[in-house]
């Protein structure tokens, strides 16, 4: 039995959903960050799903390569936020991420 394209899509689809539906719901900085690598993780099935139902190029790995960079860019970063956000206001709540000065 062979899964198909659709089955990819539709896992990444459910995923993605759940990242952003995390995304939205939630205040803690912590956990929109992990559902914004939970929709990245989606999209990188979509990209590896295509290319595998289309192996001509490598294009859909190579994109997916790239995402993961970006991704951890992004978690850097992010983190490097959340620690400034919990050193000022004692909380990483993102409704008191207004100011980050004093």
């Amino acid at each position: 039995m062979e899964i198909g394209l659709g089955a990819y899509l539709g896992l990444a689809m459910v995923l993605f959903g759940i990242g952003a539906s995390g995304f939205l719901m939630r205040r803690n900085a912590l956990i929109q960050l992990m559902s914004i690598e939970v929709m990245l993780n989606a999209v990188n099935i979509v990209f590896v799903a295509v290319n595998r139902f289309h192996p001509a190029d490598h294009v859909g790995q190579i994109f997916s390569f790239f995402v993961i960079a970006i991704a951890a860019a992004e978690a850097a970063v992010g983190l490097a936020l959340v620690i400034a956000l919990f050193r000022i206001k004692k909380t990483v709540e993102s409704d008191n991420a207004d100011t980050l000065r004093h």
